[in-house]
C-alpha cells in the first residue's frame, strides 16, 4: 500500500493508484456500468382538499361540530346530508323535467355553494 502511517505524521496520498493497484482496479472498471440511468422522481398524488377550508360563514360552527362529536362521526352526518340534498335535488329536476346534465350541474353548484358558505370546512 502506498499510504502509511507513522508516529510524525501521514506519508502517501489517497489517489485512486494508491489503493488498488494494476489488475484489481481494471476488474473493478469494468464492472461499473458506463451509463447509469436515473429513475424520473416519484410524484406524490394531489390531495382532494377545500381550497376555502376554514372560510365561509358557516365554516367555525362545522370546525367545532367536528370536533365535538369526532371525525368519523361527523363524516357520517356530513355523507347523510349531502345524500338527502342530493335526493332533494333530484325530486326538484323530476318536477320540472330537467334533464341529467342540468341535473348534475345542479348537484355541482350546490357543491361549489357548500365549499364558499364553509359547510364543507
Amino acid at each position: 500500500m502506498a499510504a502509511s502511517i507513522s508516529a510524525t505524521g501521514f506519508k502517501g496520498g489517497f489517489g485512486i493508484n494508491s489503493f488498488m493497484v494494476g489488475e484489481d482496479y481494471g476488474m473493478l472498471a469494468k464492472s461499473v456500468p458506463i451509463h447509469v440511468r436515473v429513475a424520473k422522481p416519484v410524484r406524490l398524488a394531489p390531495m382532494m382538499k377545500n381550497v376555502n377550508e376554514g372560510k365561509g360563514l358557516f365554516a367555525p360552527i362545522v370546525v367545532v361540530t367536528r370536533n365535538i362529536i369526532g371525525k368519523k362521526r361527523f363524516n357520517q352526518f356530513r355523507g347523510k346530508a349531502i345524500s338527502l340534498h342530493s335526493q332533494v335535488i333530484n325530486e326538484f329536476c323530476k318536477s320540472i323535467g330537467a334533464d341529467s346534465k342540468q341535473r348534475q350541474g345542479l348537484i355541482r353548484l350546490a357543491k361549489k355553494n357548500g365549499e364558499r358558505l364553509g359547510f364543507l370546512a
